[in-house]
């Protein structure tokens, strides 16, 4: 089996950087991970973003077991398995940012409050409680996922799944700018306001077509 590139394990550090500088993680409290074919390449337990190499990025096979990996993975690699197993996601980004990470401590679900939520395929759930590195906490996970794009994790962080891992790095922002909206709105102890299923598919269609690029550049 052909190891992932390390121009392309590159990017798993680069974005591990890019959530740090963006304050989505803290200290080295998050993981990320692409998969190419049946391999993956995911960031190492513990090691400072400053010095994760690509060289340093392990590869492992869909079961696991390393390809190349000159360190120990990140002890989540059991549900970023788990995810690759049952989804078509090429890309996975976990993180312990406040904001999601405090609504995964009071709600069983994020809500409509926002048309954002159309981005995640509608309100976001958050999976129970189970130890980190787990096969319960992946299996807790990966339900919770099913038809959407985001999941919270019960006391714990969130995780984003993507096409690719620029993608992946996007959505992540955005569903803490929903969870901490939705934070502000429920510190006002009024009522939060939802949006109907319809109307997320209304703005999930438009969505589909949005944005641009401007000449030249490439978004690839």
């Amino acid at each position: 089996m052909q190891v992932i590139a390390l121009e392309v394990r590159a990017q798993v550090g680069e974005s591990c950087r890019a959530l740090r500088r963006t304050g989505l993680v803290v200290g080295t409290a998050g993981n990320v991970s692409l998969r190419e074919g049946d391999a993956v390449a995911i960031s190492p337990s513990g090691l400072d973003y400053d010095e994760m190499t690509a060289e340093l990025v392990g590869v492992h096979r869909l079961d696991g077991t390393p390809l190349e990996a000159p360190l120990q993975p990140s002890s989540e690699l059991p549900l970023h398995l788990a995810v690759y197993a049952r989804t078509d996601a090429r890309a996975i980004v976990h993180t312990h940012a406040p904001a999601s990470t405090a609504l995964a401590c009071v709600l069983d679900e994020l809500p409509a409050s926002h048309y954002y939520a159309a981005m995640f395929g509608g309100p976001v759930r958050v999976a129970p409680y189970a130890t980190f590195g787990s096969a319960e906490l992946a299996d807790n996970v990966t339900a919770a996922l099913d038809g959407r794009a985001a999941a919270l994790m019960g006391n714990h962080g969130a995780v984003v799944v993507a096409a690719t891992l620029a993608k992946a790095v996007d959505l992540a922002a955005y569903l803490e700018y929903l969870c901490d909206l939705h934070l502000r709105a429920l510190s006002t102890g009024l009522p939060v306001r939802t949006l109907s299923p319809a109307e997320i598919e209304r703005v999930a269609a438009r969505l589909g077509s949005y944005g641009q690029v401007a000449p030249g550049a490439d978004r690839t």
